[in-house]
């Protein structure tokens, strides 16, 4: 692939990407879902410690950034949804295809540009919910358990943002394959929420193990998050969850290529 080319797809793309308003709200109610979800999680284990339902030991408030990304995930997915479909919608994507033919290029050039944003978009968001977290749950009346500690932060949040980044990914393959806002929204719910729910719910251990190496539990491994329906950390490596994560947005890429360079615009 030439790098001059590709180069000149990326600039495209970023400008694209930045043109719109939706990638502002998009990244503006993020913003917010991740202050406030981890705000929501934060309480609520400062509250049942005040109560006496937890242990009174000091708990990280970067842990619930973590635990937020649950919910925060569908506001970037959004934004990643759109930057391919809504070309489809338009039928902007015929211009795109004409002034760049070589269709990998076009894909290739798409995640370059969100994998990045993504991941900047879900450090800065975590580390807004971290200090209003701190500022609000260490004083007196929540008992000061809040810590804030730099280098427990800063991993959370580097590795909430590349849970983002590869969630991204995987939006983009099956934006390029579904083609359609409503069935791309649809297949990264059921993909990435929906099935491993449903699943890891359905008393049979084999769909447990099942769901434990779909996307949302193998960003939850990947994360070290304890908040989470196993009651405790998954039972694999960070490593082997990234690996999982890297999988699955490899193999929606893969297909999402497939039916770009198959298909006409």
């Amino acid at each position: 692939m030439n790098p001059r080319l590709l180069a000149r797809t990326f600039g495209s793309e970023w400008a694209k990407l930045w043109s719109v308003r939706s990638t502002w709200w998009c990244l503006a109610a993020a913003t917010v879902l991740t202050v406030l979800s981890a705000l929501t999680l934060a309480g609520a284990t400062a509250a049942d410690i005040t109560n006496g339902r937890r242990p009174a030991v000091p708990f990280e408030v970067s842990e619930s950034v973590v635990s937020a990304t649950i919910f925060v995930q569908f506001a970037l997915t959004a934004l990643a949804m759109l930057a391919v479909t809504s070309e489809y919608s338009s039928g902007l994507i015929r211009g795109t295809l004409q002034a760049t033919p070589v269709r990998g290029r076009v894909l290739a050039a798409k995640a370059l540009v969100l994998v990045p944003v993504m991941f900047v978009a879900g450090v800065l968001a975590g580390a807004l919910a971290a200090v209003v977290n701190y500022a609000a749950l260490s004083i007196d009346v929540f008992g000061g358990y809040a810590t804030l500690t730099l280098g427990e932060t800063l991993a959370d949040l580097a590795s909430s943002g590349v849970f983002y980044a590869l969630i991204a990914l995987l939006t983009i393959g099956l934006g390029a394959a579904m083609r359609s806002a409503a069935g791309t929204l649809t297949a990264v719910f059921m993909l990435v929420m929906g099935l491993p729910l449903t699943l890891a719910m359905s008393g049979s251990a084999a769909a447990l193990e099942i769901s434990m190496r779909m996307p949302m539990f193998a960003g939850l491994a990947f994360m070290r998050s304890t908040d989470n329906l196993t009651g405790g950390l998954i039972p694999y490596s960070a490593l082997e969850g990234l690996a999982w994560l890297v999988g699955w947005a490899a193999a929606a890429l893969v297909a999402g290529y497939v039916v770009l360079r198959r298909r006409d615009a």
